[in-house]
């Protein structure tokens, strides 16, 4: 037998396009993450730059960072072989983020 191949007690894994789909799904939620962000600022800055609405476009600045950096670990991590599951930590930051820039979205729309 040659050794290049699976080994029979191994089992081997077919993922399909399960990771493929998730790796778009994350890169589909970072693009909406960024046009909230940056309508944000535009809309903080389009009647003149109050301190509230320089608040709200900081805060969504960081919230954006924040996400796109852990999207982007999440997104190498699928590109394994065997990708893990997600920690709960991620995960909770994520859904963080993602729901504190909708909050500020609407805060500074109004």
């Amino acid at each position: 037998m040659s050794g290049n191949g699976p080994r029979a007690t191994e089992a081997v894994r077919d993922p399909g396009l399960q990771p493929e789909r998730t790796r778009l799904a994350w890169r589909r939620t970072t693009l909406s993450c960024t046009v909230a962000a940056v309508l944000a600022g535009k809309q903080a800055l389009h009647n003149g730059a109050t301190p509230l609405g320089l608040l709200a476009a900081a805060l969504s600045l960081l919230l954006w960072l924040a996400f796109v950096a852990l999207a982007h670990r999440r997104i190498r991590e699928l590109s394994q072989a065997r990708p893990g599951s997600m920690h709960p930590r991620t995960a909770l930051g994520a859904a963080a983020c993602t729901i504190a820039l909708a909050v500020f979205a609407v805060a500074v729309v109004r």
